[in-house]
């Protein structure tokens, strides 16, 4: 996952609305947004390289999402999947806040990360670059740097998020066209993490298109109090071709 806004506790209707674009290499495998034969209370899209996930949900109304921090000196080979972060939240009966203290310990293991977790009370973030928080309502933005890091794309989905959840009925095609908007921000917007140019600016609008890198998928979440709604939306190398999925989940 590369891209995620959401709102915390701010609409009448839902108690979070998520929006979310994973950003990969087109040969990475994957399986589309599923309830896994291995344990049926997940549903998620799965990376088939280390058998973790970007973003997913349970039954019992649990939810998580990773990005990776963006410091390419920092990468080091042979490191756990930072997709093993979120299943391991969907499979443990933990709390997000004890959950999130058992990572802090072996969060030096993995290459950069920010993990997202929570249930229907809760909300944590945490980063191995940064200390943990439980979130108070609010919109917030992640990309591949902390917890509301200023990024243009990250303004610019945060503040589409905000406009589009001031009506009472949310639109999800209009949230879906905010996540395939593909507009270059200026040069001089551009953040430095150590990548070069080219690829800072491939990397900046919300939807990545390269010829062998881009947005994999968008993903809608609307959380009721005993409902879970999940939109997904998966895109082929050229991005005009779209497998839609969505579930209705009523909550145990």
């Amino acid at each position: 996952m590369c891209l995620l806004v959401f709102a915390y506790r701010i609409h009448p209707k839902y108690r979070l609305i998520l929006a979310a674009n994973r950003d990969e290499y087109y040969s990475r495998p994957t399986e589309f947004l599923h309830f896994w034969k291995e344990n049926p209370e997940i549903l998620a899209g799965k990376d088939l390289k280390h058998g973790g996930t970007w973003l997913g949900v349970t039954r019992k109304g649990r939810f998580a999402a990773v990005t990776n921090f963006r410091d390419p000196k920092a990468v080091r080979e042979g490191r756990p999947s930072r997709g093993l972060l979120v299943k391991r939240f969907l499979e443990s009966e933990k709390s997000p806040e004890e959950y999130i203290r058992e990572v802090k310990e072996i969060a030096s293991e993995y290459n950069p990360f920010n993990l997202i977790v929570g249930d229907r009370n809760e909300i944590w973030y945490y980063s191995n670059r940064a200390d943990a928080k439980r979130l108070s309502p609010g919109i917030y933005g992640l990309s591949n740097h902390l917890l509301d890091t200023p990024w243009p794309k990250v303004r610019k989905a945060k503040e589409g998020l905000k406009r589009i959840i001031s009506e009472e009925e949310i639109d999800i095609e209009e949230i879906f066209r905010l996540l395939q908007d593909k507009t270059y921000p200026p040069d001089s917007e551009l953040p430095d993490t150590g990548v070069g140019y080219e690829r800072e600016r491939m990397l900046s609008p919300i939807f990545i298109e390269s010829p062998d890198y881009g947005t994999r998928s968008s993903s809608i979440i609307l959380l009721e109090e005993n409902i879970i709604h999940f939109f997904e939306q998966n895109y082929m190398p050229d991005s005009s071709k779209k497998i839609r999925l969505e579930y209705h989940i009523i909550l145990d």
